[in-house]
């Protein structure tokens, strides 16, 4: 599907001054650590960004001081992510790895994921690493089952909770301010498993927070339809149902991470 309402603006596949590395010995793909000439001495921010081209996470960092990206492709569907973050110290194996690339400490980890990277960071949340973890920014990404499986909540079904358990203990810990969540989500509905729009429904619903309209221009001329911000939570819907309007959370990762890290 197609649409052509929304500009749908990109970042550009542009290669950014600094140090571009591949780490291989975590995963069957090789990930992109990406160093910028600006990154001083000090230890570091860390952000790991979990499916999508590298000029994205790239583009996020290479303007604040102190920070380098890591971009991790692992193919297609949650399943892909969620099964090799599953595996026992594997995000430690990722941290050790990371680090020994960069020849300096990590003081900060943040997360971010888009689509199916969502599944990785479930799974390293659900881990021992959940604490060392500063923020976590989900790009339209948030999926659960539906019970029976395969019948949508039109038709009498009911999202497997199981499956946001994690999240929701997140969207909790963010309203304390003990670590920060921001969540967008488009319009898609994929009709055989809960859509990132009825996931926020459902965070909202057991947060006991009703859905706050509004009306103006996001990020690359996304448009956005309704936010709720309460402590270091932000849940943010913006209108949209095809696939150019899904690409369009990813080329906006640099926006929420400088929202959640000014």
């Amino acid at each position: 599907m197609s649409d052509f309402i929304r500009p749908h603006e990109r970042i550009p596949k542009t290669i950014a001054p600094g140090k571009h590395l591949e780490i291989t010995d975590v995963f069957d793909s090789p990930a992109h650590l990406f160093i910028p000439e600006n990154i001083g001495h000090d230890p570091i921010s860390l952000l790991i960004h979990f499916h999508g081209t590298h000029e994205v996470a790239d583009h996020a960092i290479k303007e604040k001081n102190g920070w380098a990206a890591l971009t991790i492709n692992l193919g297609s569907g949650s399943s892909a992510y969620s099964r090799p973050l599953d595996q026992p110290n594997a995000f430690e194996h990722l941290l050790k790895a990371t680090e020994n690339a960069l020849k300096q400490p990590i003081k900060a980890i943040y997360l971010s994921g888009w689509s199916a990277g969502y599944g990785a960071i479930r799974s390293i949340m659900k881990s021992d690493h959940y604490h060392p973890i500063k923020g976590i920014i989900l790009l339209d990404g948030m999926h659960a089952g539906y019970i029976p499986k395969g019948q949508p909540l039109a038709s009498g079904g009911k999202i497997n909770e199981e499956d946001l358990e994690v999240f929701l203990k997140l969207a909790q810990d963010a309203m304390k301010e003990e670590i920060s969540f921001t969540f967008t989500h488009s319009s898609i509905f994929p009709g055989t498993f809960a859509s990132t729009t009825e996931c926020a429904d459902y965070l909202l619903q057991q947060l006991d927070l009703k859905r706050n309209p509004i009306l103006k221009q996001g990020p690359l001329g996304l448009q956005q339809v309704a936010e709720n911000h309460k402590g270091a939570l932000r849940i943010k819907a913006y209108a949209g149902n095809s696939a150019p309007d899904h690409i369009d959370h990813l080329h906006a990762l640099y926006w929420f991470l400088e929202e959640m890290t000014p």
